[in-house]
This record gives structure tokens, sequence and C-alpha cells, in this order.
């Protein structure tokens, strides 16, 4: 399961190994009320959901569902000083819940026997869930990889760990709603993130009106062949 946002999908229009991660996953999200716009206007008539599905909302939502339930869920990804306090909070928060592991993996490329002992240490505490905070692309190709050699569902699910850590501020609701969220991690992150939103959100606008022009012009061709009586 992968929840995309306007960079994942601009990414994705360029990388075609990412495009095809996620034509062929089970499931996309929309963590992005770009997104959500976009699915619309390329979609009208359909209906669609008009809220996107937010990664620490998603995470925070599953851990209360599976309190007093035998669900097990692994934590992969960011560092251990994260992870460390992310646990501690899901253990204040969700007491009943079972988080059965949790690994920081290297900021590196791994290694094939790496990639095994990260697998088989999922595969040795029989988890069920492993949630996947590695940043995109990277944890878009690891979600896919463990969802194709593990009986687990992996969820990619971005920045989830260091908000609800604490580790980094969330953008107020309204900006949320708006669509201003990449506006607020700009101002945060400036020197991290400039390049992915002055280059990833462009693409992203191209994208979305080379689609609609597209329709557009499909919808015309159908017209034309088939006018009404």
């Amino acid at each position: 399961m992968h929840l995309c946002n306007a960079y994942t999908l601009a990414l994705a229009d360029r990388v075609p190994e990412l495009h095809d991660i996620l034509g062929s996953a089970p499931l996309n999200l929309p963590d992005g009320q770009p997104v959500v716009w976009a699915n619309q206007l390329l979609n009208r008539g359909t209906p669609l959901p008009a809220t996107r599905v937010y990664g620490p909302g998603l995470l925070l939502d599953v851990f209360s569902l599976t309190q007093n339930t035998d669900l097990r869920h692994y934590l992969l990804g960011s560092t251990p000083q994260v992870l460390g306090r992310l646990h501690r909070e899901l253990r204040r928060l969700f007491p009943e819940a079972l988080v059965v592991g949790a690994s920081s993996p290297p900021f590196r490329s791994l290694t094939e026997q790496e990639v095994r002992n990260q697998q088989e240490e999922i595969r040795s505490v029989d988890a069920d869930i492993v949630w996947v905070g590695l940043g995109t692309p990277k944890q878009d190709y690891w979600a896919a990889d463990l969802c194709a050699t593990l009986p687990v569902v992996s969820v990619a699910v971005g920045a989830a760990f260091d908000f609800i850590a604490g580790t980094k501020r969330q953008a107020p609701p309204w900006m949320q709603r708006h669509g201003l969220e990449w506006f607020f991690r700009l101002g945060s992150e400036p020197r991290r993130l400039w390049r992915r939103y002055l280059f990833g959100n462009a693409r992203f606008v191209s994208g979305v009106i080379r689609q609609a022009t597209h329709l557009a012009r499909v919808n015309i061709s159908e017209r034309s062949r088939h006018p009404m009586a």
C-alpha cells in the first residue's frame, strides 16, 4: 500500500520503475489534498472522496482499531532516536497494541545479504503489518519488495514516524485542508526540500494538465463519432 502525494506522482512520471510499482500495487491512496483535487478533475462524474488519507492519521487509526487483537505491527525506517520516541508514543496511546519489532536501516544502499537479514527479522517476529517510513521513493521500493517476499501488508507512510514522534512539526489543519502543507514543510526545511517542491510540484501540475487535455480530446473524438440525434 502506498500513500501518494504530488511529489510521489511527479517522480513516478519520470521514473519508470516507480511508475510500475505504483501501477501494480494493490492499493494507492491520496496522501495530499492536491492529489484529491486532481483525481476529481480527471474523473468528473465519478463519486470520489473529498479528503485525503493522511499517513499519520492512517497509522494511528489502524493502531487504535487493532488494540486487543492479535494483529502484529513492525516499524521500519527513520533513525534509532525517532523510532524510540515513536515506539514510546504508540505505547502511551495504544498500550494494548502489539508492536513486535522496529528497525532503522542505514541510509546507504543495503547489500543483498542485509536485505535478506531484514526480511528474515520481520518474518521471525511474525509481523502482519510493516509500516515503512523511509521517504519517497525508497519506502515505495521497500514496501513493494516486502509484499512480494513476505506474507505481510506493508504501508509506505512517508514522514508519519517523525510527526507522531514529535520530531517534526505538522502543518496546521487549515493549511492541510487547503493543499498548503507543502508550503509549510518548505518553510520548515527549505534547504532539504526546495528542489523537491520546485520541480516536483511543477511536474505534477504539468502531468495533470497533460492528462486533462488528453481526456478532453478523447471526449471530443467520441462525441464526433457518436453525435446526438
